[in-house]
């Protein structure tokens, strides 16, 4: 740790962002990671944290500014810890996240010639999120915020620069409503979920007891105060954990749900039900998608993780038949009745692990996925590849597990053709990424391990 103590100041020359968004600077080759340094620029920094191989600290003062650092929109960057990079002019949060792609490619996968395109920009910079989760405060009255980077320290917010404008409409109204019937002792969380292009607003109470008697007076208020919200939904999670929401919901007053239209399609979105948050750059990955299964209508495809079934009613005009596969039971519930409100009648939606359903399938020419972060079980890819598709197409939110995944895939007879950075996430240190890989053997036998 080259001697040194937590509180000691040093200046230090920033070389590169980290995995999230935070300057690295290397101190006698030892890593200091500090928050708010960018590349190019000299700090003095403190030491609040030291770990054998790296250690954190703070800016105290910034001798040589970047020539990409910008102000700010938001006053509170810096304490919340929604942000990393609103201090970072837009094109090279660009490069800085093709980057963050390249360096896990090479790093985890080995794919030193890999064929990675420019990151996809995101039509809108600022107000994208269709989506917002605030904890409360532990106080009465009742106020919402944003927990503190790296800590469960509340940072009360009154105004969120990244989330969609209906969404801020609406955490205006909905404010003085808790303020006026919640109790902080009960009400954990509230998410506020929109749909940017029908207009459409669910709110998600999260509670730690079922039964309480405010509740239906404050569903009334909401509904009858607030016009653009369709319906108000209690989430009962008494867990201290770090896990949100459970699988306990009750419809409080309005409709469960929302509706969404994607590229034309209308989709239906029930409060445990996954959807991409950034609406607009979900439409232009989605037709990315559907260009890299490069499909002339013959294709049995297969759309793992499908959630809501949005790529799997998108690919349906382009293949024979698809299977939706999903374990969340609200969402293979809305896929189907997505599948159904759309008259698209080539698609099986299924409720169960993947890794449990893939093995009975037959005859699977492409395979879409679209894994959580932590991307697919061993036991999973294994199947993969003894089905052996032609085609995969794979999304991922964490290149890291993206460039795990492919290094199996193509050490079990695929080879990867492309890869397509696309910025889901503005202002953050996370980078969604496409990539197309395919076959290059006709048989592959059957594995025995991984």
């Amino acid at each position: 740790m080259v001697g040194l103590l937590i509180g000691q100041e040093f200046e230090l020359d920033i070389e590169r962002l980290g995995i999230y968004g935070e300057g690295v600077g290397r101190l006698e080759g030892f890593a200091i990671f500090i928050d708010g340094a960018l590349p190019g620029e000299r700090v003095v920094a403190k030491i609040y944290e030291l770990h054998k191989s790296f250690g954190r600290a703070h800016i105290k003062k910034i001798l040589i500014s970047s020539k990409n650092r910008i102000t700010p929109v938001c006053p509170l960057f810096g304490t919340c810890g929604g942000c990393q990079l609103l201090h970072l002019e837009y094109s090279q949060q660009l490069l800085t996240k093709r980057q963050k792609v390249v360096d896990a490619f090479e790093r985890i996968g080995g794919f030193f010639e890999a064929t990675i395109a420019p990151c996809e920009p995101s039509p809108l910079q600022l107000g994208y999120r269709n989506k917002i989760q605030l904890p409360t405060s532990k106080e009465n009255p009742v106020t919402l915020g944003l927990y503190a980077r790296k800590t469960h320290d509340l940072v009360k917010v009154s105004q969120c620069f990244i989330h969609c404008d209906l969404g801020e409409e609406v955490f205006t109204k909905l404010a003085p409503l808790l303020k006026a019937h919640a109790s902080s002792e009960s009400l954990k969380h509230v998410l506020i979920k929109t749909s940017v292009i029908s207009r459409e607003v669910l709110v998600i109470l999260v509670t730690t007891l079922r039964n309480l008697p405010y509740l239906s007076e404050l569903a009334k208020c909401i509904i009858e105060k607030i016009p653009e919200v369709r319906g108000v939904v209690q989430n009962v999670n008494p867990s201290l954990g770090n896990v949100i929401l459970s699988e306990d919901y009750v419809t409080l007053a309005g409709d469960p749900f929302i509706e969404e239209k994607i590229l034309g399609y209308k989709v239906k979105i029930s409060p445990a039900s996954f959807f991409q948050v950034n609406t607009y750059q979900a439409e232009k990955l989605y037709k990315k998608a559907i260009e890299l299964c490069a499909l002339t209508g013959a294709e049995t495809v297969l759309d793992a993780y499908c959630g809501v079934g949005v790529l799997s009613l998108l690919i349906a005009s382009h293949a024979k038949r698809v299977i939706g596969i999903e374990c969340v039971q609200d969402a293979v519930a809305n896929a189907k009745e997505n599948a159904q409100s759309n008259h698209i009648s080539n698609i099986e939606f299924t409720c169960a692990p993947v890794e449990e359903t893939i093995s009975s399938l037959k005859n699977i020419d492409v395979a879409l996925l679209n894994p959580p972060r932590k991307g697919c079980s061993p036991l999973f890819l294994e199947a993969l590849t003894a089905a052996a598709p032609k085609k995969i197409v794979y999304i991922s939110c964490d290149p890291a597990t993206l460039a795990r995944d492919l290094k199996y895939l193509c050490s079990k007879g695929y080879v990867l053709e492309s890869a397509h950075p696309f910025d889901l996430f503005p202002q953050t240190g996370h980078v969604e990424c496409i990539v197309s890989i395919a076959r290059t053997q006709e048989e592959i036998k059957p594995l025995r391990d991984i």
